[in-house]
């Protein structure tokens, strides 16, 4: 069975220590609603039937997750990594975010599960700069080596 393709973008700034902080958002939805290590990720959404360009992927799902299109600015990849479920390729890129005015689109799913009541809920609830320390134990484990692979391009 094939998987399903996930893009995403990493946004990037230096703080005002001289620290490179990364833009994460904390994931919607009932199952990570009191959850703060893991339960956030990178901006990042599958592919649609048809789509092969990661990159125009990654802008598109920041757009929706963070309610704004992402800063202009060049692209690095950082890759791909493979879950059970998916492949992920993320890229990064430097630029300024209000994390604070992040709006992102919903879902629908069946909550409480069993109960036949529908409820929505944003991808996103709230997003957040922080630095690559705090962020390697705040993100879903398999998106951790990305941090990585930014703090090595960027030596």
């Amino acid at each position: 069975m094939a998987k399903d393709h996930s893009s995403g973008l990493l946004l990037y700034r230096a703080a005002p220590s001289g620290d490179v902080e990364v833009l994460i958002g904390h994931m919607g939805g009932p199952f990570f609603s009191n959850k703060t290590d893991r339960g956030w990720s990178i901006p990042k959404g599958l592919h649609d039937d048809g789509e092969v360009e990661h990159l125009p992927v990654a802008e598109r799902e920041f757009a929706e997750e963070m309610g704004s299109p992402a800063p202009v600015g060049e692209s690095i990849e950082l890759g791909s990594v493979e879950t059970s479920r998916k492949i992920i390729t993320i890229f990064a890129r430097c630029g300024e975010f209000d994390a604070e005015a992040a709006v992102s689109n919903t879902f629908v799913m069946e909550w409480p599960k069993g109960s036949g009541k529908m409820q929505e809920f944003p991808e996103i609830d709230r997003a957040a700069w922080a630095s690559v320390d705090d962020a390697r134990s705040m993100l879903a484990k398999s998106q951790v080596p990305f941090l990585d692979r930014l703090l090595e391009v960027l030596a």
